[in-house]
């Protein structure tokens, strides 16, 4: 199913064609491999960066990625899905449980359309590793701010972002 038809990525983000974005069904045959190959690389990334393995994702099994319980979407290239987004939804508030995108189309908006697909009007919250500087930039780009910061496991460190609904 499709959800946003021709979400347009970041200005100057290298990219100048739209990009269609669909709903995600894990169930379907080969979807939810796609997702846990998509995150594992995204996540490997952020990993290098941050210096640490613990990040829950990249460890995550197939079945404990279909049981999460939030919604995707998803945008593919030519049969491969480049870049993802998982959130929950309660009340006025859209958590990002994850962002990815594959490490070889990173920088070119994909990301910026997948937050412009996310429901309108809402108050958005996302976290990511503390050293993690590129994820900073991006969120602080889309107008998110800092407001907290934990250590859920040992030894990784993680920034809680949060943006106010649009118009609010």
């Amino acid at each position: 199913m499709r959800v946003n038809h021709n979400a347009e990525p970041a200005p100057g983000s290298g990219d100048n064609h739209l990009v269609d974005i669909d709903a995600l069904d894990l169930s379907e045959p080969g979807v939810a491999d796609a997702v846990l190959r998509l995150q594992r690389a995204a996540y490997r990334v952020e990993a290098d960066l941050i210096g640490s393995e613990a990040i829950p994702p990249l460890h995550e099994s197939l079945g404990e990625l279909v049981r999460a319980p939030v919604e995707w979407l998803g945008i593919w290239n030519n049969g491969e899905l480049v870049a993802a987004v998982a959130y929950s939804v309660s009340g006025a508030t859209v958590d990002i449980d994850r962002l990815v995108v594959h490490p070889d189309r990173m920088r070119r908006g994909l990301g910026s359309a997948l937050l412009q697909a996310l429901p309108a009007n809402t108050r958005l919250t996302v976290s990511t590793g503390t050293r993690n500087e590129p994820a900073h930039r991006f969120y602080r780009t889309h107008g998110f701010e800092p407001v907290g910061e934990t250590e859920p496991v040992p030894g990784l460190h993680v920034t809680h972002f949060a943006r106010a609904a649009h118009g609010a």
